[in-house]
């Protein structure tokens, strides 16, 4: 059994859920992984921070209800949240990054990775806003330290794409993607299909929590064109940044474009891109009036889907949840069984 020390950066919604699956399943996880997780550090910009190098109790951490600077009370706590201290100086073998994501420069986040690579200490998050702007810098920094940086969240949250199409349709000659990437625009579309008008959706989006307070970067396309670049640099071997991915919400959509899904259609924002013969790559986000025979025009709600154009295989699908704490936390778990397993479990042996 190994045991790994993690240190939690960030305390919302997604390292909440990891902290409560390790009060759940550390003995699970012994036994089927050989692994257990032991969280020696948490930071949050509202409760402060706290470094325990002996443990703290997860479930403790989950169930108490801690009041702004509420980590102060605890032993080795603060008020204030201190990152960098908790990245550079708490005793973990891995650094759970789960902070807001800045989609103009990646900050924090991109900071808190470097912090973590550069002091030999392994990365896993599901934000993208360090994998879609710096993960060439962050890459070669782990590879200098000997450490992993792994993300398989960012894109489909729990639902395997990155990871599964590198690996499982490894040969296969992937030469391009389109996808739903985004399920509260996917939801904003279906209930206007429903006879809502784009408004009101988007308030009944929000009232379901499927939309932030300001649902700009989720119908405007903006979180998409993350999604677009991070899959594109994976998978195509590209080297894109935002700017490079032309971009178009569905806030521009009427009810008369909606009803044309009457006539054997369905509107859907869509992210692609594709890899031409000459080495050059095309992605886009924009909503395109898909066929009803089209395999990505019958995922409805806040459902994601990307269909991966193969050479060998034509188009291989892939549908699952693109959100919520629990699947974005297993995310987080995935990366560290990766890094578990490149190390000491199935990839070790496999290359021996």
């Amino acid at each position: 059994m190994r045991q790994y020390n993690i240190a939690l950066i960030g305390f919302g919604g997604v390292n909440r859920a990891l902290a409560q699956l390790v009060a759940d399943s550390n003995d699970r996880w012994d036994a089927e992984l050989g692994l257990r997780l032991n969280i020696v550090a948490v930071t949050d910009l509202h409760l402060g921070s706290v470094i325990s190098p002996n443990g703290i109790d997860a479930r403790m951490l989950v169930e108490t209800k801690f009041v702004k600077g509420g980590f102060g009370q605890l032993s080795g706590g603060g008020a204030e949240a201190d990152n960098e201290t908790a990245i550079k100086h708490a005793p973990a073998d891995i650094v759970v990054e789960a902070t807001f994501t800045n989609p103009s420069d990646g900050e924090p986040a991109v900071s808190h990775c470097r912090w973590a690579l550069e002091s030999g200490k392994h990365v896993v998050t599901t934000n993208k806003g360090p994998v879609a702007l710096a993960s060439a810098e962050l890459k070669a920094l782990a590879a200098r330290n000997g450490v992993m940086f792994e993300y398989e969240g960012a894109v489909m949250s729990g639902t395997p794409v990155i990871r599964m199409a590198q690996k499982t349709l490894a040969g296969a000659g992937v030469h391009g993607f389109e996808g739903i990437l985004n399920g509260t625009s996917n939801f904003v579309l279906g209930r206007m299909e429903g006879g809502l008008g784009f408004a009101d959706a988007v308030k009944e989006a929000q009232s379901l929590g499927y939309a932030e307070a300001d649902p700009t970067a989720d119908v405007e396309g903006h979180d998409v064109r993350l999604k677009v670049v991070i899959l594109a640099n994976e998978l195509l071997g590209g080297k894109l940044t935002p700017k490079d991915v032309a971009c178009q919400g569905i806030s521009g959509l009427t009810a008369a474009n909606i009803e044309t899904a009457q006539e054997g259609y369905r509107w859907k924002l869509i992210g692609s891109a594709s890899l031409a013969e000459d080495g050059r790559i095309e992605a886009r986000v924009a909503p395109r009036r898909l066929p009803l025979d089209h395999p990505l025009a019958g995922v409805g709600g806040a459902i994601n889907a990307v269909s991966f154009k193969t050479g060998l295989l034509g188009a291989v699908t892939v549908t699952g949840p693109g959100a919520g704490r629990i699947e974005t936390a297993y995310a987080l778990l995935s990366d560290i069984i990766a890094i578990h397993q490149a190390r000491f479990g199935v990839d070790k042996k496999d290359a021996a």
